[in-house]
């Protein structure tokens, strides 16, 4: 079970505000038949079949330790360090370039050969149905949101509350020229506003193009859902970027599986691997990696850079804020890995050397 999405509709249904029936009979859609990853008679989605996957506990014990178990250190104490941007400052990066801004967690702006592209953006406050609860930043976007250019494309890898905010997708419906999302997650787009003609929904290995930009949805071991009641109706990927003769892979979430394997074998090596790394547990293993399952399947992707992503913004778990950043780190070193850990708004460049710092080592 994902943390955040226990935690908020455990919350909000403890509270009687999430109700409703159930949506199962409305929400099946003829159009997902022909998916090896959906089951018609229960019309959902599954994760490929992984006799190695590590059980995870049920919901009410994980419900109950939110309850009850003390967090430690799981929020910064002081603000994390923060790298500003604005439009005038993106405009001047160079159009014959890949660039990957981090804009926090799993959120991403590209600028793809002078073309601007999203990855899960989330600006909101909080990573929640509503504004008033639930996980909230560490830190400030480094963009604000009037300041995102036009975007030629926008890329989800499912539809929780920390990969998919509704606000963020309200105020940009008419900035964006394209969505590109798992099969079912177009409904969701559409419910928000967006236009129904400018969202292409794959499955798992279908591919895609837009402008000069590749893209292929891959597998990932995960789920989706936005209230309790609508568990695995859509469906969750990783995906495949490719731009200019180079290449990303970005795992969206997921726990480890031999698809990275797959993926690795079918369509790397990639130049740059954006990989889970944060809200990891004991109690829900097979949804969220480990740091040693993290550089395991960076490895198993075959990509020369590993880039952590899905840390430093909400507190999703029980482990330290910083742990994931720094067990990778240590991880990397041994084993001779190159690492990027950009701050939040740092530009990387594809093929441009950088030096790379491990800024959490200097908070208190």
């Amino acid at each position: 079970m994902n943390s955040l999405h226990l935690a908020v509709a455990g919350f909000f249904a403890a509270l009687g505000i999430l109700g409703g029936a159930d949506a199962h009979a409305e929400s099946c859609d003829p159009r997902h038949a022909a998916s090896p990853q959906y089951v018609a008679a229960d019309c959902k989605f599954q994760n490929l079949a992984n006799p190695d996957a590590k059980p995870s506990r049920g919901s009410w014990a994980i419900w109950t330790r939110f309850l009850t178990d003390k967090k430690v250190d799981t929020v910064p104490a002081e603000p994390i360090p923060v790298r500003a941007l604005d439009r005038p400052a993106l405009d001047k990066l160079d159009n014959t370039a890949n660039h990957i801004v981090r804009l926090g967690h799993s959120s991403h702006l590209l600028k793809l050969r002078g073309k601007y592209w999203l990855i899960d953006p989330v600006f909101g406050a909080r990573a929640s149905p509503v504004s008033w609860a639930g996980p909230m930043r560490f830190h400030p976007s480094p963009l604000p949101l009037h300041e995102v250019p036009p975007i030629e494309g926008l890329i989800l890898s499912h539809d929780h509350y920390d990969h998919l905010d509704a606000p963020t997708i309200e105020a940009l419906k008419h900035r964006v020229q394209r969505y590109f999302v798992p099969l079912g997650v177009g409904a969701r787009l559409r419910d928000m506003g967006v236009p129904a003609d400018r969202i292409e929904e794959l499955d798992w290995w279908q591919a895609a193009r837009h402008g000069e930009v590749g893209l292929t949805a891959t597998p990932a071991q995960h789920f989706s859902g936005r209230t309790l009641w609508d568990r695995n109706q859509t469906l969750w990927a990783s995906w495949v970027i490719r731009s200019g003769g180079e290449s990303i892979f970005y795992s969206g979430d997921s726990g480890y599986f031999p698809g990275f394997k797959a993926i690795g074998e079918k369509l790397g090596p990639f130049d740059l691997a954006l990989m889970e790394n944060g809200a990891y547990d004991s109690y829900w293993p097979a949804v969220h990696m480990s740091p040693e399952e993290t550089v395991r399947a960076f490895q198993d992707v075959k990509a020369r850079t590993l880039y952590l992503v899905h840390n430093s913004t909400f507190d999703l778990a029980f482990h330290p804020w910083r742990e994931p950043l720094e067990r990778v780190a240590q991880l990397a070193e041994q084993q001779g890995l190159a690492l990027a850990t950009p701050e939040i708004g740092e530009v990387l460049t594809l093929g441009r050397p950088r030096e790379n710092k491990l800024w959490w080592r200097s908070l208190p």
